[in-house]
């Protein structure tokens, strides 16, 4: 764990590049039990983060989780039954002996006894594919609230019209009726909050129910019981967790506050298993396929244990606005040792490289397994496992990319750069930085809480940074309040505005110490805003969304408000001089071990001669926008006729970047000049990366449920020096369970292919992503498209097909060529 916010290299501007440290895994404390969720002590998540929550009960009992082991999980994370994923058997019955009203267990001639009870909730039932539950890998049944789903109810005698039944679910430690966690439902009757059942056919001794939950029910695991009254006596059937029901958001649902009046919309962002994720700069655009796998089994209880371990109310679980500002700060570990431990360092030794994951299944299961925070995560992968999460719980999500992402740190709403009398950097005053990029998410749902148009895609970040009043998360923020600067709305409204439509402010140093703004960058920050477009793996672009067009009244108004609310509203008061010289910086496509060109180009636009000195310093930078020592430099004085143009150069060697180079590959080439005649200062930063080779992956044969498939891998080392411990991940919904080989050294410019077989558990176009990384060389992955075809008589799920996690499984490569 970091030693606070803003302890770690690479992740904070004012921090210089030096030897790492590893933040390390920290296990949570052992305390007595339930010590994590105790009402004494300091001032709890809740009332320092959630106004409506502060001001609980000390009585509720609904606080944290059920403390059914040395964890404290709930039951909603329980682990399942061993062989129950991917059986499609049904096991209706819940028999033996139930309780009377005089609670002795006897049973009396006559009574209406609950003998079984069938759910229906099986995959290929009714009410799974109903409520578009079919694709998760649980026996159990899992609705979406707002939705009526079906049950049979096996009785020991014929229903009469005289018989009372009830139904019943419960929830949390001590259900209570006032909070919506324990239902009662009355068979026949209308029900409260809508909640009701009705019976639709009687048959013998055969019950057939259709029951009404409702819109704003709780989304969790709950308990279900029958209670049924006949002139004989009362009869409760027992607890079994055969049949427990998962309740759900439901985008599907008008009357739910999260639905979505898209079907193509709901099929990608609630459905879809696998996604792209974009990084790099604006100008170099890098993408991955990334595992969402909201479906497999384990992970829904991994989404509810992360509800428990923030110790949420479980009466606040039918919110969705609070359900995901908890999954905000619990994707992250800091406040409340949550699923991720970030690292920026480049030191990732005692876990795992952000940039090797593939997926959001390896890091949740881990989590729920040992309960113990997993290393490390940077922003793209907090926002993967976000969208896992909340994707998993019915709440339309999507990860999003901003390109030159700023990280305001005094809420001046405005990035400044500082310089010297010379335009050198001066790094120890630079605490704003700009990152090349910033991967967050959106999520879809109506805001109550605010006043009227602030409806639909709101943003959450969980990258843990300073929001919140110190809290480390971030979130729901309406995507209409960022466009229109209205950082007043909630939550987190300045801290998120201030990322997408800043402005880049240049301060030079003055003979007497003091600093002047010399350059203001309008359009700088916030370049382009990017997410998966739907139904294709094309990139879509949704600036427009965030932002007024660049240079609009409307922009220009939106980001004055906005800044007249921040630390330093009379930042534009000063502004610089006429500019008539324009400069464009380029930098040469490139990828890791070639050497490599950055240019300058300058244009005189003016009818006079212009003298420029320009200077050009190149350091490496890490993808927050923290830089390393200045490795190369370069000044040159630039003599321009009326109109002219003139390109300026700067050639940089392999040998002389890599032993410089941090995670991502990227480099930050500051350049400054001045106009000798007018005076005008020229300013810009220019961050581009070097490219990594793309894993090769092949399907050797046809993929069909329940049946062996292999596929093939090929890798080209681009580095002239060898890949040490060489690691590949291997993962895909459907497909193979995450699965880690090690491969040992791969020499320099060596070409490898590996095989590796898998069995497909369900049917349907899957991806499956591979990725590799090394100590030298990371960033490296690759997808490939498999089309899975149904096993033969349509047999369905397979039980532990697929495979379960592989760990650390030694593999030796098929083949090993040269160059």
């Amino acid at each position: 764990m970091m030693d606070g916010p803003r302890s770690d290299v690479g992740r904070w501007g004012g921090n210089p590049l030096q030897p790492p440290t590893t933040p390390s895994p920290e296990p949570e404390p052992e305390p007595e039990p339930d010590r994590r969720f105790r009402r004494g002590g300091g001032r709890s998540f809740w009332a320092r983060c959630c106004g409506c929550c502060s001001c609980r009960n000390v009585a509720d009992d609904d606080w944290g989780p059920e403390p059914s082991d040395s964890r404290g999980r709930g039951s909603s994370s329980g682990t399942r039954r061993p062989g129950s994923r991917g059986s499609d058997s049904r096991q209706p019955v819940s028999r033996g002996s139930g309780a009377n009203a005089a609670g002795d267990g006897t049973i009396r001639e006559g009574m209406l006894v609950v003998t079984g009870v069938d759910l229906l909730s099986s995959r290929s039932d009714q009410n799974r594919q109903e409520h578009h539950t079919d694709e998760y890998e649980y026996d159990e049944l899992i609705v979406r609230r707002g939705q009526p789903f079906r049950m049979l109810l096996l009785l020991s005698r014929t229903y009469e019209s005289s018989d009372r039944i009830t139904l019943e679910l419960l929830i949390g430690n001590n259900p209570e009726v006032g909070k919506g966690t324990h239902v009662i439902i009355p068979v026949g009757k209308g029900g409260s909050g809508g909640w009701k059942a009705q019976v639709t056919k009687a048959s013998g001794q055969t019950l057939n129910l259709r029951v009404h939950t409702s819109p704003n029910a709780i989304i969790g695991k709950f308990q279900f019981t029958v209670r049924t009254q006949s002139d004989a006596g009362e009869f409760q059937l027992p607890f079994d967790p055969r049949n427990e029901i998962y309740i759900l958001f439901n985008p599907w649902c008008p009357e739910d506050i999260v639905y979505v009046d898209h079907e193509d919309w709901r099929q990608e962002y609630v459905l879809n298993e696998s996604g792209r994720i974009y990084y790099g700069t604006e100008a170099q655009i890098g993408e991955r396929t990334w595992n969402y796998g909201q479906f497999d089994h384990g992970v829904l209880d991994a989404c509810l244990y992360i509800l428990d371990r923030r110790g949420m109310p479980y009466g606040g679980r039918g919110d969705p606005v609070s359900v995901s500002r908890v999954i905000s700060a619990m994707v992250n570990s800091l406040d409340d040792n949550g699923v991720l431990i970030g690292n920026w360092s480049g030191d990732y030794s005692r876990g795992t490289n952000p940039s090797a994951w593939v997926g959001s299944v390896e890091i949740l299961l881990s989590y729920l397994r040992t309960g113990y925070s997993v290393p490390y995560g940077q922003c793209w992968v907090f926002a993967g496992v976000t969208t896992t999460v909340l994707r998993c719980l019915g709440l339309a999500t999507r990860t999003v990319t901003n390109f030159n992402s700023a990280h305001d740190t005094d809420t001046s709403l405005t990035m400044d750069i500082y310089f010297d009398e010379n335009m050198k950097p001066l790094e120890h005053l630079n605490h704003d930085s700009v990152w090349n990029f910033h991967v967050w998410n959106d999520c879809w749902m109506k805001r109550p809480d605010l006043p009227s148009g602030f409806d639909g895609w709101q943003v959450v970040d969980a990258t843990p940074q300073e929001t919140s009043s110190g809290i480390f998360c971030c979130g729901p923020c309406s995507v209409e309040s960022i466009k229109n600067g209205l950082v007043y709305m909630k939550y987190d409204t300045p801290f998120i505005f201030a990322e997408v439509n800043s402005d880049k402010v240049y301060w030079q140093r003055q003979d007497d110490g003091s600093f002047k703004i010399v350059y203001v960058e309008e359009k700088a920050i916030g370049t382009l805003i990017v997410t998966k477009a739907i139904g294709s793996n094309m990139r879509e672009d949704i600036t427009y969304l965030y932002k007024h067009p660049e240079g609009s009244d409307a922009e220009r108004k939106a980001v004055e408000t906005a800044a007249a609310h921040g630390s330093k509203p009379n930042v534009y008061a000063n502004r610089g001089s006429a500019e008539d010289v324009a400069m464009q910086v380029e930098a040469q496509d490139a990828v890791t071990g070639q050497d490599l060109m950055v240019s300058v180009m300058l244009t005189n636009h003016s009818s006079s001669r212009r003298t420029v000195k320009l200077h050009l310093y190149l350091s490496v930078t890490f993808y927050t926008g923290v830089t390393g020592t200045i490795f190369k430099e370069t000044k040159k004085e630039v003599e321009l006729a009326p109109g002219a143009s003139d390109r300026v150069t700067m050639p940089v060697a392999y040998k002389e970047y890599r032993p410089h180079l941090v995670d991502q590959g990227a480099m930050l080439l500051n350049v400054s000049g001045h106009v000798k005649e007018s005076g005008q200062v020229l300013a810009k930063q220019h961050t581009f990366r070097l490219r990594t080779p793309d894993l090769s992956l092949t399907l050797l044969g046809a993929a069909v449920v329940g049946q062996e498939c292999e596929v093939q891998i090929v890798f080209k080392n681009p580095l002239p020096v060898t890949l040490t411990n060489v690691v590949f991940r291997l993962e895909g919904s459907g497909l193979q369970r995450p699965k880690i080989l090690n491969v040992g050294d791969i020499g320099g410019n060596e070409t490898v292919t590996l095989r590796q077989t898998f069995v497909p558990v369900r049917p349907g176009p899957r991806q499956l992503i591979a990725s590799l990384d090394s100590p030298q060389l990371s960033q490296v992955h690759g997808v490939i498209q498999v089309d899975v075809a149904p096993a033969p008589g349509d047999r369905g799920f397979f039980s532990d097909a697929g495979g379960d996690s592989h760990l650390g499984e030694t593999i030796p490569m098929a083949s090993r060529g040269g160059a």
